[in-house]
């Protein structure tokens, strides 16, 4: 597959993974719809590719504003060849202080976000070339880690959409691709207070990701050392992952409310 003239609605590109995965496909010349809440980093891409980029920014949480984003690629280009959904946050809970709050924000971050682009997005891919919805997201749904309760079930939902969608997609030929990061270099993991091993930089992960995108796999994850482990971690009976979880968690520090 050529990503020439590609026809491709990227979420989450102002920074990061999409941002880096937004600059090498406008090298390789694909047309590329960007969406995200801060507008300047994509009117700063328009401005370096002119002609490749509808910038098109919009909080990817409120369905409303989703659906408009839809609406204008469906006006410019008409169809899609692909959905890649990369926006998405991430947020840490404290067992000693949890609040559902945080598992709301986490749901609609990365999970209805995701829900909201690809009802908007679909009819746009049934119209293009090869269709291919992707979305980006965890290794964290190998295996349970303290204080990722929020993220982690977030992201677990997500992969868990995907793969009945690939399925109830097959007859259409629209591919559907999940991908599973480690840990990548990107504004999220800086505010991490916590060792991060194999991390990779955001360039060579969006590299990796347009490298093996054009075989249509079901899935892409790396750095392959660290998901091996994960997985095997997460293979083992459940006695044994509470323990490890255990030796991973901090004291819970019981917050007292009025």
């Amino acid at each position: 597959m050529s990503w020439t003239e590609q026809r491709i609605w990227l979420t989450g590109a102002s920074s990061g993974i999409g941002l880096a995965l937004a600059e090498q496909l406008l090298e390789r010349g694909a047309r590329l719809a960007l969406s995200a809440r801060r507008e300047a980093p994509l009117q700063a891409l328009a401005e370096r590719y002119p002609g490749q980029v509808l910038v098109l920014p919009g909080d990817l949480g409120q369905e409303s504003q989703v659906q408009a984003i839809a609406q204008a690629i469906d006006a410019h280009w008409g169809a899609l060849d692909m959905l890649l959904c990369n926006a998405g946050s991430c947020e840490y809970v404290e067992a000693g202080a949890f609040q559902a709050a945080s598992i709301e924000r986490m749901l609609r971050s990365n999970l209805l976000s995701v829900a909201y682009a690809i009802e908007a997005g679909l009819p746009l891919l049934r119209r293009g070339r090869q269709a291919q919805l992707v979305a980006v997201g965890s290794s964290v749904t190998y295996l349970p880690l303290p204080r990722a309760e929020a993220y982690g079930c977030s992201k677990a939902g997500l992969r868990y959409l995907l793969q009945s969608l690939r399925i109830a997609l097959a007859s259409e030929d629209i591919a559907v691709t999940l991908i599973s990061p480690g840990f990548v270099d990107t504004p999220l993991t800086q505010r991490n207070d916590f060792p991060m091993p194999m991390r990779w930089t955001a360039e060579r992960a969006a590299s990796e990701i347009i490298t093996r995108l054009p075989a249509r796999p079901l899935e892409i994850r790396f750095p392959g050392p660290f998901i091996s482990l994960l997985r095997l971690l997460g293979s083992l009976p459940q006695r044994w992952q509470l323990a490890i979880g255990r030796r991973l968690a901090r004291p819970v520090h019981k917050e007292s409310r009025p």
